[in-house]
């Protein structure tokens, strides 16, 4: 029997397990009350020392030639809560099998303690040959401390893991940096994600342990207080990197206390828990959380940029002096490092921190800020005035900036190095701010960026196939840096309360006056900061192909200029909300509702294409279409009887085509499904057109199937044909992105459905709330308007994002007798903003006992409850 066993052994493990959680229950009351995590992380392994050190003189004999290390996080004294605790027994081979039994007692005598060991009994020669196979071995033995046996096995162990045995530093250093490139990647190369890792994601945890351990093997030291003697880090950048990394560290205890397990990722699930403990409050709200968060992503963004300095003196110190190229008088290029040419830049000169940007931007791309530069900068930041306070040269030589072909490059790079914080202060409020939702994915200060960034796009034309007429808009700019100013304003006052629009469009004037632009010029930034929503809004809500609404937006837009800017904006603003947000459908949208507009303007908005004018056009250009699919004028007259005149009124040339070219095929059907994709790259819509006789629940059934197959509707538009059928076309993308749904899987699964005579049983799959739904409600509403004319009744409905929820929602309408013309689905995150147009069973709209009985029942399948 081992000795971990023992009836006397399993007392003592109760007794560990007894102190390990008041421990961890006092350690927890210090944390509540304010005290440093690394304090507590040390305390903590301290602690756990003690019961280690027991178990072993317990367990194993005082003879035995082994010696207990504990290595990687438990090595450099700095234990969690939920961390591991890892352990390296090391001796010869003999001694394993010798003492076998006691070490499997040492072992579960730890685990019935409840220590949450982790551990490796190895040889000396197995230890160098396991850490010269992997640099994960080699990295946490670098951090071991011993504990137990034998002092003289440490140096024995340090001298087989040595610089001039495995690993040498040039070796360790590309490794690392090569895992730390994959590591960034893996969480898309940020750390302004929802629900970010705080230990391993992108200037996370990991990073500074990262940039410690190659300071390790390059410089031999094992601390910042090491590198700032030997003038690798200056004073204020440890200072910078200490206060950081004890936000991450409060940050991860904390989770790991709210969590109640190994968790590290700040999850939905317990942000607010995180947030309501370290404010010391009973229930946090969204402002608690985004505080919070801010607090994290401007530590992370801290890490990750004085880190890429020191990354930089790593490679400058295993590559040598390297003789430098003149740029200029104040710059030269270090490799492909620029650099300041005198020990003494910026000369007390803000001037001179904007001739280095006006320098880089003539660079090849690639060209890095060399490290000494980088730090007598960010020494030098005090010297950047905020814009309203400098000279009229420098807002000058700021506007010179802006008119150069690599001003988003310039802006982007002025963010990271806090420059562009300086100059305009309203941009430090938003830097790192989150909006607790799901639509916003990223903080507010590179949503800005990644809009910048789509601007570069379309003046490059690099991404034809996602944004499909942005590139051909950009040309015809008169001053591209109007437009970069909108989008540097569009989101400047979020969080400020009150409408972010307005305030963003006063910001946006005072700094164009302040820069000295020109009337015309200040008006068109203000005014797209202030209208930066309207042409999405439109898009997405109002139904495009009816010309009062197109003519109603050309009066607000008013001219080329606005309309070409705005629709720029528009673009880059969707696709930098969130990488799932851009999509085929989306872009076409856009740019039908571009085109109609730059069409009423040029006829002229005293002249408002009529209802017979536009059916006339479209009926044209789909008789030009169908001459090239082989089809006469006779029989596309033949065709045209027997489809909606609304169809020529509201669809497309192309569309209207293919629709008549499906009924073509096969006349005598009374059934017609067609299913086409639209776009060639992963975002690309599924249009799906059925023709069929009318009658109740076609619709609900048509929305059950294309849920059942992993199909979610944007867009319906549904029109009654001259012979009592119905003409359905249905805008979708796949549920799961990664699972796209074959043309012919949809037609099919259709036809089959659309075959049966009963409706009714045709149901959609019940489908589970994603996790990160589950923490983000919002209170249903439900509202009713005019539609066409009067004809119809416009209904909204706004609720909680749900997988299903299109389906349950045709359902409904079913059940109370009502009819779909038109249905426009817009998810904004968690957010769903749904619009339908309805009618009764007589094709008359809902008078008021009809509309309460709806919103009744909507609002009961939305809540789970009755409404009061």
């Amino acid at each position: 029997m081992s000795p971990g066993s023992t009836a006397e052994g399993q007392e003592r493990a109760q007794a560990a397990r007894t102190r390990l959680d008041q421990l961890d229950a006092d350690l927890a009351a210090r944390f509540d009350a304010s005290e440093a995590a690394h304090v507590l992380a040390r305390a903590r392994a301290d602690g756990v020392d003690a019961l280690i050190t027991e178990a072993w003189a317990d367990c194993v004999p005082s003879d035995a030639p082994l010696a207990l290390f504990a290595v990687g996080g438990y090595g450099r004294r700095s234990l969690y809560p939920q961390s591991d605790v890892d352990l390296l027994i090391l001796g010869d081979e003999d001694a394993q099998v010798t003492h076998r039994d006691a070490l499997a007692g040492f072992i579960a005598r730890l685990w019935d303690a409840h220590v949450q060991v982790s551990h490796a009994t190895r040889s000396l020669a197995d230890v160098r040959a396991a850490a010269a196979e992997d640099i994960t071995i080699q990295t946490a033995l670098m951090d071991s401390r011993q504990l137990l046996g034998d002092a003289a096995m440490d140096a024995r162990l340090q001298d087989a893991i040595g610089v001039g045995k495995i690993w040498s530093s040039d070796e360790y250093y590309a490794a690392k940096r090569e895992e730390l490139r994959n590591r960034h990647a893996r969480f898309g190369d940020t750390a302004d994600n929802l629900e970010p890792n705080i230990k391993e994601g992108p200037g996370g945890l990991r990073d500074l342990q990262t940039l410690r351990w190659m300071a390790m093997r390059v410089y031999g030291v094992t601390g910042l207080e090491q590198l700032e003697a030997m003038g690798k880090i200056g004073r204020d950048e440890r200072v910078t990197l200490l206060r950081a990394a004890s936000e991450l560290q409060r940050l991860r205890w904390g989770l790991h206390l709210v969590a109640g397990k190994r968790e590290e990722r700040l999850r939905f699930d317990y942000q607010r828990l995180l947030a309501a403990r370290l404010g010391g409050l009973e229930q946090a709200d969204n402002s608690d959380v985004e505080r919070m968060m801010q607090g994290f992503y401007r530590s992370a963004a801290l890490v990750l940029r004085i880190g890429e300095r020191l990354l930089q003196r790593f490679e400058e110190e295993l590559e040598g002096d390297v003789e430098p190229e003149v740029l200029d008088p104040g710059f030269e290029l270090r490799g492909r490092w620029l650099a300041a040419r005198h020990a003494n830049w910026p000369h007390g000169d803000p001037a001179q921190i904007f001739a280095l940007f006006a320098t880089w931007s003539h660079l090849p791309e690639g060209t890095g800020l060399h490290s000494r530069t980088a730090r007598t900068l960010a020494e030098s930041l005090p010297l950047v005035p905020d814009y309203a306070s400098a000279s009229p040269a420098l807002r000058t030589q700021f506007m010179h900036l802006l008119q150069q072909p690599e001003a988003v490059t310039t802006l982007r790079r002025m963010s990271q190095l806090g420059v562009l914080a300086r100059w305009i202060p309203a941009f430090a409020r938003v830097t790192g701010r989150m909006q607790f939702d799901l639509f916003h994915v990223y903080t507010v200060d590179q949503h800005t960026l990644a809009l910048l960034g789509n601007f570069a796009l379309f003046q490059s034309g690099s991404d034809e196939q996602r944004f499909s007429m942005a590139h051909e808009v950009w040309p015809r700019l008169r001053k591209p840096e109007l437009l970069l100013l909108a989008g540097l304003f569009h989101d400047i006052a979020k969080g400020r309360g009150g409408d972010h629009s307005e305030l963003g469009a006063v910001d946006a004037r005072e700094f164009c006056e302040a820069h000295g632009l020109s009337a015309a010029d200040t008006d068109l930034v203000s005014w797209l900061v202030l209208k930066h929503l309207l042409m999405s809004v439109t898009a997405q809500k109002q139904d495009i192909a009816d010309p009062d609404v197109v003519q109603r937006f050309a009066e607000t837009v008013a001219d080329r200029e606005h309309l070409d800017t705005l629709y720029l904006l528009t673009c880059a603003d969707i696709a930098a909300t969130s990488p799932k947000l851009w999509n085929a459908w989306k872009d076409r949208l856009l740019a039908d509702l571009y085109v109609a507009t730059r069409l009423a303007l040029r006829r002229g908005l005293e002249n408002p294409v009529a209802a017979a004018e536009r059916i006339a056009e479209t009926r044209a250009g789909t008789r030009a279409i169908l001459r090239a699919y082989g089809v006469t004028e006779d029989a596309a007259d033949t065709l045209f009887l027997s489809m909606p005149e609304e169809s020529f009124l509201r669809g497309h040339p192309e569309q209207v085509a293919w629709q008549a070219s499906v009924l073509a095929k096969a006349p005598a059907e009374a059934l017609h499904v067609a299913a086409r994709t639209i776009g060639n790259d992963d975002s690309s819509v599924l249009e799906v057109f059925v023709h069929s006789p009318d009658r109740d629940g076609l619709f609900a059934a048509i929305v059950a199937t294309l849920d059942r197959v992993g199909l979610a509707i944007q867009q319906a538009r549904l029109l009654q044909g001259p012979d009592g059928s119905v003409f359905d076309t249905f805008q979708c993308m796949p549920i799961d992105p990664q699972r796209p749904v074959p043309p012919a899987l949809v037609e099919q699964r259709l036809r089959d459905v659309l075959s049966k005579e009963d409706l009714a049983s045709i149901r959609p799959p019940r489908r589970t709330q994603p996790r990160h739904l589950q923490h983000f409600r919002i209170r249903p509403q439900v509202a009713f308007g005019d539609a066409a004319n009067g004809r119809r009744t416009l209904m909204s409905l706004v609720c909680t994002d749900r997988p299903g929820l299109l389906a349950e929602v045709a359902q409904t309408l079913r059940a109370q007798g009502l009819r779909v013309h038109d249905a426009r689905i817009a998810t904004f995150g968690e957010r769903a903003e749904d619009v339908f147009q309805l009618s009764d069973e007589r094709d008359l709209p809902l008078d008021e006992s009809r509309q309460q009985s709806l919103r009744d029942a909507l609002l009961a399948s939305n809540t789970g409850e009755s409404p009061s």
